[in-house]
């Protein structure tokens, strides 16, 4: 049995174009394999806390050595981090905002992304102190965005800070390079025959993907 982490980052609880690609995906993976566990977390709807000076505080303590007020100010994040350790497989839906992430999908990730936990810290090392600590995990992440021209080469490139941004972040969820899927829905703002056809284009290639991956989590457990 593998288990599903399912995140949404949209501030639209309706309407939501990268919402039904998530969607989407969740329920063909739930057809395909009913066995598996689906953890959902609405990240619009129970938004992390920002990174504060106490958590700061907190996360760079050791465990032995925390207070009351420090492991409280750490809950959240001992929460988020326990459900992706737990996950096989890690679903984004997020819109694009300002050609990067929502601000509720980087406080996500500052609350998951933490010394001692997903990553480890050691100077020793050299110049190159940090040191992922979780692996084997598949990312899909699934967005909106209302231009178009995102994809390496295409007029807006250079302007996309949202994937290369989850590609960096990737190895501390616990996914490698080749491990991580993105499906992309365009032309949103143009509501034309083009953003029809990049939907179209893009439910596709979710269906498809579930159906490569769930082949594959089956053959792994096997």
């Amino acid at each position: 049995m593998s288990t599903v982490l399912h995140l949404d980052a949209s501030a639209r609880l309706t309407r939501s174009v990268s919402r039904a690609l998530s969607e989407r995906f969740v329920g063909a993976w739930r057809a395909a394999r009913p066995g598996d566990a689906i953890v959902r977390r609405d990240l619009a709807v129970d938004p992390p806390p920002h990174v504060s000076e106490a958590w700061i505080a907190a996360a760079f303590s050791p465990p032995g050595a925390r207070s009351a007020e420090m492991q409280a100010a750490l809950a959240w994040s001992d929460a988020a981090i326990d459900e992706l350790v737990a996950a096989d497989v890690v679903v984004i839906g997020t819109p694009m905002y300002n050609y990067g992430m929502p601000s509720a999908l980087k406080a996500w990730i500052d609350q998951v992304i933490r010394v001692g936990r997903t990553f480890s810290f050691d100077l020793a090392r050299g110049d190159h102190p940090i040191r992922p600590i979780l692996k084997g995990k598949r990312l899909v992440v699934l967005s909106a965005r209302g231009e178009f021209g995102f994809a390496p080469g295409g007029a807006r490139a250079a302007l996309n800070h949202l994937d290369p941004h989850m590609a960096v972040c990737a190895p501390y969820l616990g996914a490698a390079a080749d491990a991580v899927s993105t499906v992309t829905v365009e032309y949103q703002e143009f509501g034309d025959a083009r953003h029809a056809r990049s939907q179209a284009d893009a439910e596709a290639q979710v269906m498809a993907l579930v159906e490569a991956m769930a082949t594959g989590a089956e053959t792994r457990a096997a």
